[in-house]
């Protein structure tokens, strides 16, 4: 597990960015796992702004999101496929069937998470999973008590999560009460994980990540059994 310290939020974006950008530019047929919420929103700004100046190609490259939530389809504004599309997808020159996020409205749920595992495994799997981590550990939606061994499933949202999520939403009764995510073993067979943490709300959980104590009540602390994993966290969350 390696550690890359950054100033501040704008810092560590910039570096995760060009971290990402480094490998796309060594392989342009990556697979990439990507993440949603506030964390990842400035290194994908930086993404557009180095696809734009420099051209840097997405066309070849293939992504798989983390999740989705139950009951969102795709154009509702809070779905996260259209977070993706706003905050990235819409701006770069990837192309449309490269693009794979859980159906949160499919009429057997259990049905869709089976698929997108399997799509998942199909692709030869993820090379970088970007992901972020919640003040409870939850990595995804996967939530503390989730088994190690899961998939790709179907997850009931704690009510800290839902909280968490409640500022991209008017009111909190409208964050969704469950949501369709990758599962920890979906995870961790990533060939590389990318975790970003930020801010002095995190810097408990990562503590807790980096004692190296593994259990599922703690679902990031699984990070610690992964061979190549990489930490961009600011001074904040240190």
């Amino acid at each position: 597990m390696r550690i890359i310290e950054a100033i501040d939020y704008e810092h560590m974006s910039s570096l995760a960015a060009r971290y990402l950008i480094e490998k796309i530019s060594t392989n342009p047929e990556l697979i990439l796992g990507l993440a949603t919420g506030g964390t990842p929103e400035g290194t994908y700004k930086r993404l557009i702004e180095d696809h734009r100046m420099n051209g840097t190609s997405y066309k070849d490259i293939t992504t798989y999101n983390l999740d989705e939530y139950v009951g969102f389809s795709p154009d509702n504004p809070n779905s996260y496929h259209a977070f993706m599309y706003k905050n990235l997808f819409s701006e770069l020159d990837i192309q449309e069937n490269n693009v794979h996020l859980p159906n949160g409205v499919a009429i057997d749920l259990v049905e869709e998470c089976k698929a997108y595992e399997e799509r998942i495994e199909e692709n030869g799997g993820i090379d970088i999973q970007l992901l972020g981590m919640g003040s409870n550990g939850h990595i995804g939606f996967n939530e503390p008590g989730t088994s190690f061994e899961a998939n790709t499933h179907l997850v009931e949202l704690t009510q800290s999560t839902r909280e968490a999520n409640a500022r991209f939403f008017t009111d909190i009764e409208d964050v969704p009460r469950e949501a369709i995510t990758m599962g920890i073993a979906t995870i961790m067979r990533s060939k590389e994980i990318l975790l970003l943490v930020s801010g002095e709300t995190k810097r408990n959980a990562l503590k807790e990540l980096l004692n190296g104590y593994v259990r599922e009540s703690f679902p990031a602390s699984v990070l610690n059994r992964h061979p190549n994993v990489t930490i961009i966290a600011d001074q904040k969350a240190l």
